[in-house]
């Protein structure tokens, strides 16, 4: 096995495990992987879960005929989702949080930017986030599609440094192990690639597990923003014993670059800048020797038009010292720059944190 290491991970748990009969919840499976998420937390690290199974749990509550229509699914989801939630909760002894998703969500800049708070301050206060597509509202352009591709913007919004993706198969294999007994198990993969693709089920393949095709997708996902990703067999509770030995007990997909490096890359050259925040010497300090956020006690002035989430220039004396995503609008920022972080509730009406852009989400010029 090869050895992984980890600080913050999204794990997939998919319905397979969470409703085995595809009808209602169980624990069957379960058990290991709570005992696992519980061991972690106590060793520091942070999880946030993504979960299916809200359809499935709800489906023995929903007349239909034959194949379940798309609002008769909805309907599932939304008696499912709480039975699903529950239990989840029964395993644990610590605050569990809910939080619905769809695509629409995640390619919404200022939705996304709410989200990672939303995690940021869940793991910050120790409860665990349990991520799910919202299906009793999302249909067809709103899907994500599936809940390992769910799992992967998971990861990317969370800053995760790893994407465990819990299936009923060991891993990827070099052939399709329910048709020849002689597949071997592939440890790791360093590039995806057309021939990893063709294993999971490509084009003119005969080779395809149930499933595969969005796993490696998913991987893809992380592994091109820093993410180590793990497809591993959910329903094995040596699985999470090797695991949390800090092995890898499935197929382990190398990223192509640090996620530090990877998140870096995107701030420096992906956003387009929408305006500028000019700072004092305190706050240029802060940023570039003690690695801190940015407060509006240190802003001085505030120029273009932004919204929250936008990426702005940070500039001393009319350098550009740093860039990152702000928290409040360009008006905003113009009512609270020069005030100390507590006047900020006072004087908007609301607050989004004490931080004008978060230390997470600055790169350093």
């Amino acid at each position: 096995m090869f050895e992984v290491n980890w600080k913050r991970a999204v794990i997939k748990v998919g319905s397979s495990l969470i409703a085995p009969n595809n009808n209602q919840c169980s624990q069957e499976y379960l058990r290991p992987i709570a005992e696992f998420i519980s061991d972690s937390r106590k060793q520091g690290k942070e999880v946030i879960l993504v979960s299916s199974g809200s359809v499935a749990a709800g489906k023995g509550k929903i007349a239909y005929k034959h194949h379940p229509s798309i609002v008769e699914k909805q309907a599932m989801a939304a008696i499912g989702q709480t039975q699903m939630m529950a239990n989840w909760a029964s395993l644990f002894d610590f605050d569990c949080a809910q939080i619905l998703l769809t695509a629409d969500d995640l390619h919404n800049r200022t939705r996304y930017v709410n989200i990672k708070n939303t995690l940021r301050e869940l793991l910050k206060n120790y409860a665990l986030p349990i991520v799910n597509e919202n299906d009793s509202v999302a249909i067809n352009e709103l899907k994500v599609g599936d809940n390992d591709n769910l799992a992967a913007y998971t990861a990317l919004v969370a800053e995760a440094d790893t994407l465990i993706i819990c299936s009923d198969i060991n891993g990827l294999y070099d052939a399709d192990p329910r048709l020849n007994p002689n597949a071997q198990l592939i440890p790791e993969v360093n590039k995806i690639d057309a021939g990893i693709y063709q294993l999971a089920g490509g084009a003119g393949s005969n080779l395809g597990t149930g499933g595969m095709q969005t796993k490696i997708q998913a991987a893809q996902k992380c592994v091109d923003s820093g993410i180590q990703t793990l497809i591993v067999n959910g329903r094995d509770p040596i699985v999470f014993k090797a695991l949390a030995n800090g092995q890898s007990p499935g197929t382990l997909f190398k990223p192509n670059k640090s996620l530090v490096k990877a998140r870096d890359n995107w701030l420096r050259h992906t956003l387009k800048v929408t305006g500028q925040i000019d700072v004092d010497q305190g706050a240029k300090l802060a940023l570039l020797e003690k690695g801190a956020s940015l407060l509006p006690s240190g802003i001085t002035s505030v120029s273009g038009q932004f919204t929250s989430g936008d990426a702005v220039n940070i500039n001393f004396e009319n350098k550009v010292i740093a860039k990152g995503l702000v928290q409040y609008s360009a008006s905003d920022l113009k009512a609270i720059q020069g005030l100390n972080s507590q006047k900020i509730e006072v004087t908007l009406g609301y607050s989004f944190g004490e931080a004008v852009v978060h230390r997470d989400d600055l790169v350093l010029l």
